[in-house]
Formats: structure tokens, sequence, C-alpha cells
């Protein structure tokens, strides 16, 4: 598990693609537009967040941005981007996301951890429930997809 550095950005680059070419319905954006970006948008959108990984060997199988923001809900950190390959899902990856990001919660103020799910990704929201989120608010009108709702949910760090 680790954060990326700036200069790793197209370990990020890789993961964001595969995770929109899998999953392209979970995700705000798609495939064609971000794989049009230029090396240097790449590495604009890594400087934004702390990009967080999680490997196998030399295989990046996971992955959650998370910006530091003051949030709805009292969030100080929002995620995005939460994914994990298909082959390593129900293996304790997502959960092992989460316990990195509790580990640094104190030094990188992720104590209140917030992120957006679209209200018909049961699988995603279940998910998120066994690891203390909760629902939050009502579901919100999408800005990039016009017709989707996505849920806001909220954890604090134990």
């Amino acid at each position: 598990m680790q954060v990326l550095s700036p200069h790793e950005w197209t370990r990020w680059r890789d993961l964001r693609l595969a995770s929109l070419e899998f999953d392209a319905h979970a995700f705000g954006s798609n495939y064609e537009l971000e794989a049009s970006w230029t090396n240097e948008d790449w590495m604009s959108k890594v400087s934004v967040f702390a990009p967080v990984v999680a490997s196998q060997g030399s295989l990046d199988v996971a992955m959650m941005s998370v910006e530091n923001l003051s949030g709805d809900f009292g969030a100080t950190c929002w995620i995005g981007g939460c994914w994990v390959r298909p082959e390593y899902r129900n293996r304790g990856v997502l959960r092992t996301l989460f316990e990195y990001l509790d580990s640094q919660a104190t030094s990188r103020d992720w104590s209140v951890q917030g992120l957006g799910v679209w209200e018909d990704n049961v699988a995603a929201i279940a998910a998120y429930e066994q690891l203390g989120f909760a629902n939050r608010g009502e579901p919100m009108p999408s800005s990039r997809q016009p017709g989707k709702f996505y849920q806001r949910m909220i954890r604090q760090t134990r």
C-alpha cells in the first residue's frame, strides 16, 4: 500500500484507464475522454490529490484518490476513483485500502472520510457500509451524467 508520488503518474493513469475500461458504469467519466488526456493532464490530476495504490507483487490491483477538503457532513477528505481489479475482489483489498487510510488519518487529516457512489450501485454501497460508511443526505444529481444520482456516504476513522 502506498501513496504515489507525482512522478509515478503513469501507474495512476494505467489503473484509472483499466477501471474505466472494466467498470465504466461506476464512474462519472469515461475511457474515451481520459484516454485522450496528455501526459501533462495526468500529471496535473495526480498533483491535486493523494493517489493511493495497492499492489500484489509488481501488479497494481486497486486504487483510490484522497483529496483533503472541508466537505459535506464534516468530511475532512473526499475519496474518489475507488476501484479494485475484478480478479482481486472479495479478497479484502478494499478493506486494506481503508485500513491504510485509517493509519494515516491523523497525520494527513483523513479522519472523516466522504465519498459519492451511484445510488444504483448496490454492491459498492454494501461494501462501503461494511467498512462503516453511512448514507448522508438525499441523493444528489450528477453534473457529469444528467439523469443519474449519487449518494454521499461518510465514515469516521476508528
